[in-house]
């Protein structure tokens, strides 16, 4: 199985049972921010973007107005904007070749659907572009991009302190999981997916683990999916068999809040959002109203702004405040998170929650097309979203490809 069906699969697990579609729709018609120009749009429901039935208008509307499917929590910027200085160099022909066949960046951007395009290099605006009706005021989901994101501020927590070391038991932070499966799992294991915890990601059994954490959500019981990951099985000794949990990006968000003693969204503000220069806040998908941040998807951002987490990625967690650069992350933490993994004396394809790709690049990636993709040695940061058709396998144009070809157009 390729790193995007993982990916997607992941993603898709939050597909809605028919029971919620009536909750479904109510959220749809709740209003978004009355300074939105988007806010008046119709959309359609968390169910049918899962499954794929969203006419592509209604499509669109949604993917840029996920903030009325769930309740949110802000993440606020700070008080200034940083500058993205535009290239005196944009970047206004490149092609690349895939089997023979040559392609542009008109054949990727109308093939994969592409709704909003940044391409930073040497930290200057190359190619901005925005599609399908938006314009850089428009914030737009990023699905499985989230998991990134958890997996950085548990970084963050272990700089702050808050984390003593990414070796510790995360019983020494969740008591709840003492005498679970998870005990005898450490911060590392969870960042890897190496826990040994049993768990069926199949989100089409209905008898799975991932379904049964989807009805666990649909409770709206603030503890009920980590009662759930409490109560699991183990299926091997941690730190010898990688799998992939959806179940625990949750308990990830769960150690970040615990550790920090403060919600996932207002320690990603702190830490990283204020400081960046965000242009504009963010919000995040609660599992419960005022409850725990979703730790795999929901936030929904500007394309700006997230090229400026990508740049955030790329200066190895270093931000630079009133003239003085910060750093938010230990330093090498980046390295360590974007590299391939030995697990059980095997290499696996994925770091701490980000997917290795050619040389030293990385990107956090999310379905329907979103990425925030970084290339240390092109020093190169791509962030791009998408509305493809379905959840699995509809780009047009495979974007590693597409994205390998950049870095070797900028090297």
């Amino acid at each position: 199985m390729s790193s995007y069906t993982l990916i997607s699969t992941v993603a898709i697990g939050l597909l809605l049972s028919v029971s919620a579609a009536c909750a479904d729709s109510r959220a749809a018609e709740s209003a978004a921010p009355a300074s939105y120009r988007h806010a008046g749009e119709s959309i359609g429901t968390v169910r049918q973007v899962y499954d794929g039935k969203l006419y592509p208008d209604i499509q669109v509307n949604t993917f840029r107005n996920i903030d009325r499917l769930f309740p949110t929590r802000t993440v606020a910027r700070g008080k200034t904007v940083s500058t993205l200085p535009l290239s005196k160099q944009p970047l206004l022909e490149f092609t690349y070749q895939v089997d023979g066949k040559t392609y542009d960046l008109y054949d990727v951007l109308s093939m994969n659907r592409v709704s909003g395009l940044l391409i930073i290099q040497n930290g200057e605006i190359l190619f901005e572009k925005y599609l399908l009706g938006n314009d850089r005021d428009t914030r737009w989901m990023s699905m499985s991009v989230v998991k990134s994101i958890t997996a950085t501020l548990i970084g963050a927590a272990i700089h702050d302190g808050h984390i003593s070391s990414i070796d510790d038991p995360i019983v020494n932070y969740l008591p709840r999981f003492n005498g679970t499966a998870y005990d005898g799992v450490t911060v590392k294991h969870l960042l890897q997916m190496s826990s040994g915890v049993a768990w069926n990601e199949t989100y089409t059994d209905p008898t799975s683990d991932r379904r049964r954490m989807l009805e666990a959500q649909l409770s709206q019981k603030p503890s009920a999916i980590l009662d759930l990951m409490a109560a699991l099985p183990r299926a091997a000794k941690p730190g010898t068999v990688w799998n992939y949990s959806t179940g625990e990006t949750q308990l990830a968000g769960a150690l970040v809040q615990a550790a920090s003693g403060k919600p996932v969204a207002q320690y990603l503000s702190e830490k990283i959002w204020s400081k960046l220069g965000m242009e504009a806040d963010a919000s995040w998908w609660l599992q419960s109203p005022d409850g725990l941040e979703i730790g795999g998807s929901g936030l929904s951002a500007t394309l700006r702004d997230y090229g400026r987490l990508g740049l955030f990625w790329l200066n190895d967690g270093v931000i630079t405040v009133d003239g003085k650069p910060q750093r938010a992350l230990p330093q090498g933490w980046m390295q360590a998170a974007a590299s391939r993994q030995v697990i059980g004396g095997k290499t696996v394809d994925y770091g701490y929650m980000l997917w290795p790709m050619h040389g030293n690049s990385y990107a956090a990636e999310g379905i329907f097309g979103q990425y925030v993709f970084v290339d240390p040695d092109a020093k190169l940061v791509v962030a791009m979203w998408s509305a493809q058709a379905k959840p699995l396998n509809r780009a047009g144009l495979d974007e590693y490809s597409f994205l390998e070809a950049l870095s070797n157009y900028f090297q």
